[in-house]
């Protein structure tokens, strides 16, 4: 079964593909860098670490590995692989 949850909620070494991107009122800007990252719909993406703390989390979309804050991922939607 597929579920969907925020890039924020997963976990090193998981897989999922991109559903949507919904940044808040707020916070416009991030759709357009997400966009501008590669994250479009459909596109797989991997958690590839944490930092100690926890925040920022590393992943690798498109051959690239990016690090992003809880604040930004928790604005794109993923249906993970199970």
């Amino acid at each position: 079964m597929n579920g969907i949850k925020s890039l924020c909620d997963m976990t090193p070494g998981e897989h999922a593909r991109i559903c949507c991107i919904c940044p808040d009122a707020d916070n416009k800007h991030i759709k357009r860098r997400m966009l501008d990252l590669g994250m479009i719909n459909d596109t797989e993406i991997e958690c590839v670490g944490k930092s100690p703390g926890g925040d920022p989390k590393a992943f690798l979309i498109r051959g690239a590995v990016i690090a992003l804050r809880s604040e930004d991922s928790s604005a794109v939607f993923i249906r993970t692989k199970s």
